[in-house]
């Protein structure tokens, strides 16, 4: 009987050890998710400057548009799919807001070396196809995307220049519909543009960002 109440008490201590451990490592797991997730910008922050090259082979930053009264930043590529369908309405936000202080500023994350369709020649190729009119700069490094916190190509952050910084006023998608602009309900980037033209507050500040996952140096 004796030994029967010790085999008793070593087994739940073990199911005990077994159930802690369980739970430590399903409590690790989220908190990886979560630390992922919480990088980058979110709306009312301040998005730092930085210093990437363009297709034309100079380099740009955010100060060198002097009468810009804030900017279109938008992280995408040329393979994607969803970047690909988006084209035509990036050049249109440009064409329409450019001259209005807020232009298209668009930017290649994908590493080449996972994704040679997004090289910088292929990069040059593709904006002499489409006829861009904005900058595409490429991240090399990746070092802006992720202090961004864009995870997908198209993902959009209209930026408000305040007192000399860049401030986030909206992320996310340009639009609710990808795959066809005769179809859109929602014009979301579209929307948080001429809400900051007008002096107003912007209504929808975020969105779901659809498009394909950025490729990373492995």
């Amino acid at each position: 009987m004796k030994n029967l109440k010790i085999l008793a008490t070593a087994l739940i201590a073990g199911l005990g050890m077994l159930s802690f451990t369980s739970v430590n490592n399903d409590e690790n797991k989220p908190q990886k998710e979560i630390t992922a997730v919480a990088k980058g910008y979110e709306v009312g922050d301040e998005a730092t400057d930085f210093k990437l090259k363009n297709i034309d082979g100079k380099m740009v930053s955010l100060s060198d548009f002097k009468t810009a009264k804030g900017f279109i930043v938008i992280f995408t590529c040329n393979h994607c799919p969803y970047a690909k369908k988006y084209e035509d309405r990036i050049i249109e936000l440009d064409k329409k807001y450019k001259s209005q202080g807020y232009p298209v500023i668009a930017i290649n994350p994908n590493d080449p070396n996972a994704q040679p369709e997004d090289g910088y020649k292929q990069m040059i190729e593709r904006a002499k196809q489409k006829g861009f009119t904005f900058p595409y700069l490429v991240d090399e490094g990746q070092k802006i995307y992720p202090q961004y916190g864009a995870t997908k190509t198209p993902h959009v952050f209209i930026l408000q220049k305040e007192n000399g910084k860049n401030i986030v006023k909206y992320i996310g998608a340009i639009d609710n519909n990808y795959d066809n602009p005769n179809d859109v309900s929602e014009y979301y980037a579209q929307d948080a543009v001429n809400a900051l033209i007008k002096g107003e507050p912007v209504k929808t500040t975020k969105s779901v960002a659809i498009g394909c996952t950025i490729k990373v140096k492995k």
